[in-house]
């Protein structure tokens, strides 16, 4: 299942691309708009910030926007951010591919098989959108 920090940075990523301009938005309005927790929705903005999605000005007229194009930005790359892997088993990852230990023959287990499966339409789907194209 979708973590809520995933769900929620979705959220506040699509609020900032359907802006008419790119001028920056304070976190409460965000929180407000799309029913996040202030404090949460901090620390989500804070990674998506130091990942390289958003920019950040301080003071009068300060807030989070985006540094990218919403057409330039892949879901696939802002799940993994927030979400971590985009395999539901170790052993069935691309970027963090552990042997599972209780197996004893990974060419031949179904488990891994499905999960690999899961995983490449899983991606698919992801690696197909972009934040322009879910925000519009």
């Amino acid at each position: 299942m979708l973590s809520k920090k995933t769900k929620y940075g979705i959220k506040a990523l699509t609020f900032l691309a359907r802006r008419e301009n790119n001028e920056p938005v304070q976190i409460a309005e965000i929180a407000k708009s799309e029913h996040i927790s202030i404090k949460f929705l901090e620390s989500i903005l804070l990674l998506l910030r130091n990942s390289g999605f958003l920019g950040a000005k301080k003071g009068k007229g300060g807030g989070y926007y985006l540094i990218k194009d919403p057409k330039e930005i892949s879901m696939a790359h802002v799940y993994r951010i927030l979400e971590g892997p985009i395999a539901l088993l170790p052993c069935a990852s691309h970027n963090f591919y552990e042997k599972c230990d209780d197996c004893d023959d990974e060419a031949n287990c179904a488990a891994r098989r499905l999960m690999t499966e899961v995983r490449d339409n899983t991606l698919k789907i992801l690696e197909s959108n972009s934040l322009a194209d879910i925000a519009f």
